[in-house]
């Protein structure tokens, strides 16, 4: 998922008394803000200690997460069973596989609920590591891969029905659409060519938006764990060896079609210039991109992949884009009142981006298609 809910943000004022209540040892020397994540305030925290130097704190917005209490235990179930799959899982030469862990307060509790109510948790720090917020190379992209396949990999005998449904409709893309309905119903705005544009855009996919549902409710594809919002600056990069060794923001944790994980994966990914890009009208999909991710995915992932499966990931690609852009667009319509947003117009920027980026997936979708039957 891409704080949002509010287009200011501030540093809590009472954030270093939040760090000390899940300090192990040490004192907390330095707290900033980190990463660029749109739901969760998420902070860096320094302490004088050669035990555990930094964690990351975070504070859960509980607008978005209802109820935060269902997130942690997602999170422990998740990283509980990885950390079993891990003891006698090879990942192949010397590569590592790391998995953030929960940290509990001093009395025991996984996590902090302050004075004013707010819901805070901290996670162990990846040491080592660092994000890209867009690919770098080739190399880069089969690494991310590689990632997403390690992680469904690890999870794939994990029942679903052991993780709690904590964000319920997300990715389900004709719900978003019903919402949207509902807001252009209210809206009064006097549209610019680009709200024209997204409006035409919408009405044209409407019918085929329900493709991945369709095949869930038939009984083609089955409920299993998702990380649920896998892109590209949630992949953790050795800053040593440049190989993938997590993926971190495990708020999203829950049962869903491991089509919206890739779909979302190749979205975030295969476009070149991002998704806070100012020249919409240049987005596009790289099919070059999406053929070194799936080099490092699909070695991991034939394990569980079924016939079925392979049958959709082409329209999972396209839907994501779809989704995030029909989700951006009508939060702009609404008012900027979910997505975190640096000004008025800046949704619609978003929603533009994923529009141009899906119309690229169109034009491309022989390509696309060949690409994952060549490479099963």
């Amino acid at each position: 998922m891409t704080e949002a809910l509010n287009t200011t943000v501030k540093t809590p004022d009472n954030v270093f008394a939040v760090a000390d209540q899940f300090r192990a040892q040490g004192m907390v020397l330095d707290i900033r803000a980190y990463g660029n994540g749109n739901i969760n305030r998420t902070f860096l925290v320094t302490l004088d200690s050669n035990e555990r130097r930094h964690f990351i704190l975070q504070r859960i917005n509980t607008r978005v997460f209802r109820r935060p209490e269902l997130v942690m235990l997602n999170m422990r179930t998740l990283t509980e069973h990885v950390g079993n799959r891990l003891r006698s899982f090879s990942t192949g030469g010397d590569r590592r596989w790391e998995v953030p862990l929960v940290l509990s307060t001093r009395d025991g509790r996984d996590h902090w609920i302050d004075p004013g109510g707010s819901f805070w948790r901290a996670m162990s720090f990846i040491k080592g590591s660092r994000s890209f917020d867009t690919i770098r190379n080739i190399d880069h992209a089969r690494e991310v891969g590689y990632a997403l396949g390690m992680f469904q990999s690890l999870i794939s005998d994990l029942p679903a029905e052991r993780l709690a449904d904590t964000l319920e409709g997300f990715h389900i893309t004709p719900r978003y659409l019903r919402h949207y309905d509902e807001v252009l119903e209210r809206n009064d705005t006097v549209p610019s060519p680009e709200m024209d544009y997204g409006f035409r855009f919408v009405e044209k996919r409407r019918a085929w938006a329900h493709v991945l549902e369709e095949a869930k409710a038939l009984g083609r594809l089955p409920l299993r764990p998702i990380h649920g919002d896998p892109k590209v600056n949630n992949i953790m990069i050795d800053v040593a060896t440049h190989r993938a060794i997590s993926i971190i923001d495990l708020d999203t944790v829950k049962p869903g079609l491991i089509h919206y994980d890739i779909g979302d994966c190749l979205r975030s990914c295969c476009n070149p210039l991002g998704e806070e890009t100012e020249h919409w009208e240049q987005a596009r999909f790289e099919p070059d991109l999406c053929r070194a991710i799936l080099q490092g995915y699909l070695p991991l992932a034939r394990d569980f992949l079924t016939e079925n499966d392979y049958e959709y990931l082409g329209d999972a690609v396209r839907l994501i884009a779809f989704e995030l852009g029909l989700r951006f667009f009508t939060d702009y319509l609404e008012g900027n009142v979910y997505f975190n947003a640096r000004h008025k117009e800046h949704n619609l920027a978003r929603a533009l981006v994923q529009f141009k980026l899906t119309e690229s997936i169109e034009s491309q979708a022989t390509l696309i298609h060949a690409i994952i039957r060549d490479m099963r």
